[in-house]
């Protein structure tokens, strides 16, 4: 759920709040987006539907992985995107015990539907900066990304 108030007078100054703040930010007005597209399902449900896209069948686990869900989230996530028609677990041929997690014909429909969403949500974030601005804001969180991976 969306903040019912956003206040810009009072921004904090740390670091990690404001890292927060974007997320939570960016995931509402990701949600917004595809309400207004008329998609009635969350950010991290449609996420899920594109690693498919892009990726290809795959299992539960593997998905999970991918996504950084644990096992339960990831059985509820799938449940409610089967009961909804948009992907199906089918048996695994190379394995008879586990079942592979693939879209359907209406799953593929809705990711290509909606293949610029976020891109459209991101250049509204990102409208105050200029393009050397939003260069340096990719270098910097890059390098970040890569400080943190390295560390563990």
């Amino acid at each position: 759920m969306c903040p019912a108030t956003r206040d810009t007078e009072k921004l904090p100054e740390s670091m990690g709040v404001l890292l927060r703040l974007v997320k939570s930010e960016l995931m509402c007005a990701m949600e917004e987006e595809l309400t207004a597209q008329g998609v009635d399902l969350r950010h991290s449900q449609v996420h899920a539907l594109r690693c498919l896209y892009l990726s290809g069948p795959m299992s539960a686990g593997e998905l999970a992985r991918a996504l950084a869900y644990d096992a339960g989230a990831m059985t509820r996530l799938l449940d409610q995107l089967e009961e909804r028609g948009y992907l199906h677990r089918r048996p695994d041929p190379d394995d008879r015990r586990a079942l592979r997690i693939e879209l359907s014909t209406s799953g593929t429909a809705l990711v290509r539907k909606l293949a610029d969403y976020k891109e459209r949500v991101l250049d509204r974030a990102l409208g105050a900066l200029d393009d050397e601005e939003r260069r340096r804001l990719t270098d910097y969180l890059q390098r970040v990304l890569i400080t943190l991976r390295q560390s563990h």
